[in-house]
């Protein structure tokens, strides 16, 4: 599974950062890597970095799988790392009800 991380200009993205990103997808999301070919993930600060808000980090992850059309999440929070977070869960668990209701028809 591969995970590619795209930040907006108010959002710096660093080597680092997608480091630790990748291996908490990753971890996350490990029972679905063979399934998976790749993820896609959009971090933005939807005020800038000028202003400040509540819920204002977006992070959407678009998963792309053999076999089916894409399927994508989005969450909001006051931080990159909970915005990330939640679009991980909102995921997984899209990932199972899509792959429970494939398997019974």
């Amino acid at each position: 599974m591969q995970i590619r991380v795209n930040t907006d200009n108010h959002i710096e993205g660093s080597n680092r950062m997608e480091n630790y990103f990748d291996n908490v997808i990753q971890e996350k999301l490990k029972r679905f890597e063979e399934r998976i070919t790749n993820l896609e993930v959009y971090l933005a600060d939807e005020n800038s970095s000028d202003k400040k808000g509540t819920d204002d980090k977006r992070c959407t992850i678009e998963a792309h799988i053999t076999g089916i059309k894409p399927l994508a999440v989005t969450n909001h929070a006051d931080t990159v790392e909970k915005s990330v977070l939640g679009a991980v869960t909102k995921m997984k668990a899209l990932l199972e009800h899509t792959f429970d209701k494939i398997k019974t028809h």
